[in-house]
């Protein structure tokens, strides 16, 4: 390039960074300005703003003023196009409130003044939300639709608004009498904490209404005239969402009370303190469904007025700013059907450890109950359990069996004790020695012969175990459920001791009472049963087969397998054959084998399978019970966690159950 050239484009650089000076008006300014105010207002922190005719800290005093019914949201604010006027200048606000579902939207105009060198933002606080006066600020109120029911088998509502009592200590209406005597003596009227009641009523303001307890009106035996005669007393008739008592389906349904911290900080501003929210359960696991939007008003009005005046005017003088009508929630639609929960959950009232009775429909898979029993303290055991199913997974290793080319009359060696690689598995304490030696394998299965099925480790391999289980719908997901639940557990592979221990449903094979119950009512429908127990889960459901982050009581943790990912369904689901080869050697339980007691239940005939699984490290070992049946289109599984032999604690409630059910 020459040197005439290179002078030239000098000369033209210079000419064009003079004309791009001479052309800067200050708009560049007045923009910084403008985005430093939408900054500011969307962190609600206008104390480093340059104001025009307010100091900034009164201005960020009144900006927390205006919007303090609105904490903890903040809103979204851009600056739009900026217009310049000489030394003025002015910007659209573009505001985003999210309160709750609702988006409150409105554009305000803000106005600049130079200074000197400096843009100024010019005070008004009609920047703040719309027509805002200096004496006014912004108010919120919101109103909860009715929370919808939710539903059982037929629609019958099992969890709807049902006629409570508030009990509680009425401040203004104690008069000269002591709080804490009142206190005290109201705990010890309705059974709460005494210490804690009084220290409650105590802290409460003079004309605090301070509950105790919420008593149900149907069955209540705490009188209106036992609380009256307590100075301050009163019992406040209302409703709220309950089933039909207080224990039914409890784990499974959850409950509906006052958010958490811990809920409040999860909703992200959906929730606020006193809100009623879903806790546990399906309530929680589908609280927006049931619990629609609330209705929201935003209004402006003088920071002095108070609620008197508000009562007493013939015309609101408030202004609204924005509404939202209320959305009612969706009745959640289940399976459950009420008679068979109540009978579960009756069947288990006097049982000592944790326990469980599952009832499906195979032909639907429809979950009919799902009961815990009183020592699951409130754990989901039925659904959510982790435990070694022992002998009835002898389901499983038969189907594995048939598909290896035996049958029930094919001969299998039962004998007293078999040892592997050094460990030796022996069969339940009272086997009987007729059922010893060359049997057959329905024979086995009847007898429950730990050593036969032992014996077969070599020709059934750990992988086929698991295919076997995800064939009968064990282990696998459940994308119709609709709920929190664990399908099992089946490793699919294993060696030596392990193993041996797979096959009688030992070592690393884990089971839910949900699981087993599917595993049997497969073998009545010829199929893999899909379960179900939500029927419109519209607002989504985490995946099925999980735990879902619920945490297992301590007795539980005493396990030493872990519980495998489930695997999608199988590609060679259980067929009307296999299963009928099945239900064979399930009714010789009944017919020939330990679980005789089932043979006088009415109806179709009964097949069964009991089990016993050993855990921990005690000498001897605690045991898990088991049974499963089919009954019909019937299929139960009944779980008792330390409950000894499963024909011989496990199997009664069965016999109970199905004779009750009918």
């Amino acid at each position: 390039m020459g040197k005439s050239t290179k002078l030239s484009l000098a000369i033209a650089g210079l000419i064009l960074g003079t004309s791009l000076v001479a052309c800067d008006d200050g708009k560049s300014g007045a923009e910084a300005a403008a985005q430093q105010l939408a900054g500011a207002v969307s962190a609600l922190d206008v104390g480093s703003v340059a104001f025009e005719g307010k100091d900034a800290a009164a201005a960020n005093d009144q900006l927390h003023q205006v919007f303090a019914a609105l904490d903890p949201q903040k809103p979204e604010v851009q600056a739009g196009a900026l217009t310049l006027d000489g030394d003025k200048a002015s910007a659209p606000l573009n505001y985003t409130w999210k309160l709750g579902d609702a988006e409150w939207k409105y554009t305000i105009g803000a106005n600049f003044k130079k200074s000197g060198d400096k843009w100024l933002t010019v005070w008004d606080p009609a920047i703040l939300a719309p027509g805002l006066a200096d004496s006014e600020i912004v108010t919120k109120g919101s109103q909860s639709p009715q929370r919808a029911d939710i539903l059982g088998a037929g629609d019958v509502p099992l969890v709807t608004y049902r006629p409570v009592v508030n009990v509680g200590i009425d401040k203004p209406q104690l008069g000269a009498a002591d709080p804490a005597d009142s206190a005290g003596k109201l705990a010890a009227l309705v059974g709460v904490d005494p210490a804690a009641y009084v220290q409650q009523v105590k802290a409460a303001g003079a004309q605090a209404f301070v509950p105790a307890i919420t008593l149900r009106e149907e069955g209540r035996t705490i009188s209106d005239e036992q609380i009256a005669a307590i100075p301050g007393a009163r019992g406040i008739p209302a409703s709220t969402p309950l089933a039909p008592s207080r224990t039914f389906a409890r784990a499974v349904l959850g409950s509906v009370g006052e958010a958490t911290a811990e809920q409040i900080d999860a909703s992200k501003g959906v929730l606020t303190a006193g809100d009623v929210t879903g806790i546990g359960g399906l309530q929680q696991q589908y609280d927006e469904q049931l619990r629609g939007s609330d209705a929201v008003v935003i209004r402006a009005q003088r920071a002095d007025l108070t609620r008197e005046q508000i009562q007493s005017a013939g015309t609101d003088p408030r202004r609204v700013l924005f509404q939202v009508a209320p959305k009612p929630g969706t009745p959640l639609k289940t399976t459950l059907d009420p008679r068979l929960q109540s009978l579960a959950e009756t069947t288990l009232e006097k049982v000592g450890p944790a326990s469980a009775i599952v009832a499906l429909r195979p032909s639907t898979g429809a979950v009919l109950a799902a009961a815990s029993g009183p020592g699951s303290n409130g754990y989901n055991t039925a659904m959510l359990g982790q435990y070694a199913p022992g002998s009835i997974f002898k389901m499983v290793d038969s189907l594995a069996m048939f598909r290896n080319g035996m049958t029930p009359d094919s001969t299998v060696q039962c004998t007293p004790t078999l040892a592997v690689d050094g460990r030796t598995f022996k069969n339940s304490e009272g086997y009987p020695e007729t059922s010893l030696g060359a049997v057959t394998l329905r024979d086995a299965f009847a007898h429950s012969c730990n050593t036969a099925f032992i014996s077969q480790r070599d020709a059934v391999s750990q992988g086929q175990l698991e295919a076997a289980a995800t064939s009968m719908g064990v282990a696998v997901e459940a994308p119709k459920l609709g709920a929190e639940a664990f399908l099992g557990s089946v490793p699919g592979q294993a060696q030596g001791t392990e193993h041996a221990a797979s096959m009688i449903g030992q070592g690393k094979v884990l089971l839910s009472p949900l699981a087993a119950a599917i595993m049997a009512g497969s073998v009545a429908k010829g199929a893999p049963v899909s379960a179900q127990l939500v029927l419109n889960p519209d607002a989504g459901a985490p995946a099925a087969g999980t735990t879902a982050g619920s945490t297992a009581p301590a007795a539980e943790a005493t396990a030493t397998a872990t519980a495998e990912a489930p695997s999608t369904a199988s590609d060679k689901p259980i067929t009307a054959a296999e299963a009928a080869l099945l239900a064979d050697m399930m009714r010789a339980v009944v017919t020939s084998g330990h679980a005789g007691f089932l043979s006088s239940v009415p109806g179709a005939p009964v097949g069964a399978k009991t089990g016993t699984a050993e855990f921990g490290t005690e000498n001897p070992p605690k045991t898990h019970a088991w049974i499963v049946a089919v009954h019909g289109d019937l299929s139960v599984a009944v779980f008792v966690e330390d409950g000894g032999l499963g024909a011989t604690t496990s199997g009664p409630l069965l016999k109970q159950f199905l004779t009750a059910a009918g």
